[in-house]
């Protein structure tokens, strides 16, 4: 697993099934546009590896931030297209390479394994786009998160605008956090629903508890937890109909595992051990 280690990505395997994926760019997690690229293909790599990996957990190798967001010089960069170039071509040289980080960003979701963001420090900016694509959120209690587009003279384009309308039940504050672009605290960020839970600490501590929530997760049925994500994502996009026409198509496949046999054996024979099951690949 440790083989998939880059330049900015650091991978281990904490315990079984699960791996810890850390961002690795000195001094503060600042995404250049050679670190989002390398981001997005770790995801997908993962995602075509063989190895029964069930889980991953996404956190910083550093205590104090989990990223700054995007690298000041890539944004200059990246805003400032040939000016020989007509209106209409530069606006396609943009979209091309915005639709680009978007894509890279947001691998954790078409990633087909569960994805757990250990949350601590800064998380500025591109932080709340990386963590919005995770699906599940812990903070420890000194995460402090801004969504930071607008005071650098922009909306939100990567993930975050399209993603806190669906994470969040809580629309005023949403609102107010995108337009005003103040810091908030994890305890904000649990009251917005961006999080799921507040964990005591630092980044230890929330890298502790992710990985714990990992090994239960992990222990189940690789093909029931790949079904639920897909069929979560499913539900989030379409209505209840489609969403159940679509569940009933995934588990006419799903059914015919040997797992639901696994899982009955076991829950009859009322075992405190889960099932061995089979690895997904």
């Amino acid at each position: 697993m440790t083989t998939l280690s880059s330049k900015y990505i650091k991978i281990t395997s904490p315990s079984p099934h699960v791996l810890l994926l850390e961002l690795n760019r000195q001094p503060v997690n600042a995404f250049s546009t050679e670190f989002w690229k390398e981001y997005g293909r770790t995801f997908d790599a993962l995602s075509a590896l063989p190895d029964d990996i069930r889980v991953i957990v996404l956190s910083s190798a550093f205590p104090k931030v989990f990223t700054a967001g995007i690298d000041f010089q890539g944004l200059v960069n990246f805003s400032t297209p040939d000016r020989d170039t007509d209106p209409a071509r530069r606006a396609h040289l943009i979209r091309t390479d915005i639709l680009s980080i978007q894509h890279a960003i947001t691998a954790p979701e078409r990633c087909p394994i569960p994805v757990i963001a250990a949350i601590h420090g800064l998380v500025i900016g591109l932080g709340i786009d990386i963590i919005s694509a995770c699906d599940v959120r812990y903070a420890a209690s000194d995460a402090s998160f801004s969504i930071k587009a607008l005071d650098m003279g922009l909306a939100a384009d990567v993930g975050t605008l399209a993603y806190l309308p669906k994470i969040t039940g809580n629309q005023s504050l949403a609102r107010e956090l995108a337009y005003t672009a103040r810091m908030f605290s994890s305890g904000e960020a649990q009251t917005l629903g961006l999080v799921s839970r507040v964990v005591g600490g630092g980044r230890d501590a929330v890298v502790a508890a992710a990985s714990e929530l990992a090994k239960d997760i992990a222990s189940k049925s690789p093909v029931a937890v790949t079904g639920t994500k897909r069929l979560l994502l499913h539900a989030r996009d379409h209505s209840v109909a489609e969403n159940l026409e679509y569940t009933a198509v995934w588990n006419s496949v799903a059914l015919q595992a040997t797992d639901l046999q696994q899982s009955v054996k076991a829950g009859m024979a009322k075992s405190k051990q889960p099932p061995e099951f089979l690895p997904l690949k």
